[in-house]
């Protein structure tokens, strides 16, 4: 039984809450890995950034541990099983532990980097921004 080929969709198509998408990409730059302690087991994990694109437009890539290490700027990868998600109200296209990502001989010539998804606002995200109260409660003193 032989496997479907999957289905590519371009970056310009992406929202939040994506699943089991399928995109080829190139890679722009990979941003410095910080390290986190996981909340579950305390262990330590490094995570960082790659902004990616293809003609369409350019999203910022999350990477975990060993993904940082694979992904080399300017080569052009294959990344199955992604999703999308919201941090901080910013588009991130993810991998997860699920997704992979294989490096293809197709070439990206150009990368339209002012459609940067992962630059604009999406969703409500009022969380985000500081909140005061509309008025002043006064304490009432007997």
């Amino acid at each position: 039984m032989s496997e479907a080929p999957a289905e590519l969709i371009k970056l310009d198509t992406l929202k939040s809450n994506l699943a089991n998408l399928n995109v080829v990409v190139k890679v722009l730059s990979i941003g410095e890995p910080r390290v986190i302690f996981s909340r579950r087991d305390r262990s330590e994990h490094r995570v960082g950034e790659a902004l990616v694109g293809d003609e369409t437009g350019c999203v910022l890539l999350t990477l975990w541990d060993n993904q940082i290490d694979a992904m080399r700027v300017g080569d052009v990868y294959e990344i199955r099983n992604g999703y999308t998600s919201l941090f901080r109200g910013l588009l991130r296209l993810n991998m997860g532990k699920f997704g992979t990502a294989d490096k293809v001989e197709t070439d990206i010539e150009e990368v339209n980097t002012k459609n940067n998804l992962s630059e604009e606002r999406h969703g409500d995200t009022s969380w985000y921004q500081a909140s005061k109260r509309p008025y002043r409660r006064r304490r009432r003193r007997y």
